[in-house]
């Protein structure tokens, strides 16, 4: 998306260049890629762990922290190894973004238009947000100490991390449909004049 937003603010005029069929299809082959080889990274090393406290965790998401905790064998050197290959991953994507924000606010604030810089603001900052809210979500999870650890708290961390960036994230780009916001207006409108037997969303 922060390559998408670049493109499309620092090189409008060849957006249809660079951002053709096979660069996205790239992009997210590249991405769904590195997501597999990870999460099978992940689940590898946890099936070989040997559990002696049973198997059952109090916790609704099966996370990597609490299914260390029912292992026997010292899993320190795992768990500081996966920590490093996430950080490492998460760095590469986090310097990527950093990179690609730092050349579109450079041309945002070059703009002459006032109009036209509170355009490309407003279609980067929800990028933005939810990208902040998943990684500092997702870094209180696996990097806070366990002096502070409570199941409500690592519950309510690990659903805003997993759930609401993937829910949030259609939401937030189709918002700028304006055939969208038509609908949704025109629902709105019919909803408040009846008052009552309001429809369902469904657009």
């Amino acid at each position: 998306m922060s390559y998408d937003r670049y493109v499309a603010i620092c090189k409008p005029l060849h957006y249809g260049t660079l951002m053709d069929s096979r660069a996205c299809a790239t992009m997210a082959a590249a991405a769904w890629g590195s997501g597999f080889l990870y999460s099978l990274l992940y689940t590898a090393n946890t099936f070989s762990l040997p559990l002696c406290q049973g198997n059952a965790i109090n916790q609704f998401f099966c996370e990597i922290p609490y299914i260390l905790k029912l292992s026997c064998s010292d899993v320190y050197l795992r768990e500081v190894g996966l920590i490093v290959v996430g950080i490492l991953v998460f760095f590469g994507c986090f310097v990527f973004i950093v990179v690609s924000y730092v050349q579109i606010f450079r041309a945002v604030l070059r703009m002459p238009s006032e109009q036209g810089r509170h355009k490309a603001f407003s279609t980067c900052l929800p990028h933005l947000a939810v990208v902040f809210l998943f990684l500092s979500t997702a870094m209180v999870a696996y990097l806070k100490s366990p002096s502070i650890s409570s199941p409500s708290l690592d519950l309510v961390v690990s659903f805003l991390y997993s759930v609401v960036p993937p829910a949030v994230n259609p939401l937030i780009y189709s918002m700028r449909n304006q055939e969208l916001k038509d609908a949704l207006r025109k629902l709105m409108t019919k909803c408040v004049s009846k008052a009552v037997n309001c429809p369902p969303f469904s657009i």
